[in-house]
């Protein structure tokens, strides 16, 4: 079944082998959340004030209640590696975001890594959102797994764009080339859908590159 789409006036897939795994060692990696407090990290919502939740549970960051943005405090990240342990509720929605150039009320802004389980949108986790879609469940609801993205500004045919990797659980998805160049750097973020979504965040980790 193929379960990837191309979105083809902006993005050129280049889909990679499953079998490919990303490293796991912790050499250059920089934890952004201490397991402990929310120190850094800015809620905006989207709607009524006070009906967005963001607070820390048993080591992980807990987004719950009506729409918001959980931003982390520094936006000038363009190349990196950016992996989370994230859980979704079932019928919940969230997204994993990176390069988002200022900290406001919208889910447009920024590339977005969906997280997806089994709510009624059908674009799954381990999607870009608007960009490239996976429509086949790569996880279970409520169950702990590691969604990673590699952003590299390379050069593709005389042009610098963006090449963005996405793996779940350590298997390479693909890698797609963003020829409209959106989003040039940014904060990384986390999305707080709806009232029916709770999403839960640990071990939130970036490893710059060159």
């Amino acid at each position: 079944m193929k379960t990837l789409r191309r979105a083809c006036w902006c993005v050129i897939l280049v889909t990679l082998p499953v079998s490919s795994r990303t490293g796991r060692g912790d050499e250059g990696w920089v934890s952004l959340f201490d397991g402990k407090t929310m120190s850094g990290w800015t809620m905006v919502e989207l709607g009524e004030k006070g009906s967005s939740r963001w607070e820390v549970k048993h080591g992980a960051l807990v987004g719950s209640g009506k729409a918001s943005m959980l931003y982390s405090p520094s936006g000038h990240y363009k190349n990196f590696r950016f992996r989370a342990e994230i859980k979704i509720n079932d019928g919940g929605n969230s997204g994993m975001y990176f390069r988002c150039p200022a900290p406001e009320a919208t889910f447009s802004k920024g590339y977005e890594a969906q997280i997806n389980s089994t709510h009624s949108d059908p674009i799954k986790t381990g999607s870009i959102y608007t960009f490239v879609h996976v429509y086949r469940q790569l996880v279970e609801p409520d169950t702990w797994f590691t969604q990673e993205v590699e952003v590299v500004d390379k050069n593709y045919r005389g042009t610098v764009m963006p090449h963005i990797k996405v793996s779940v659980n350590g298997e390479v998805l693909y890698e797609f080339l963003d020829h409209t160049r959106a989003f040039r750097q940014g904060h990384f973020a986390f999305q707080q859908h709806d009232p029916g979504s709770v999403v839960e965040i640990r071990k939130v980790e970036v490893m710059e590159l060159p």
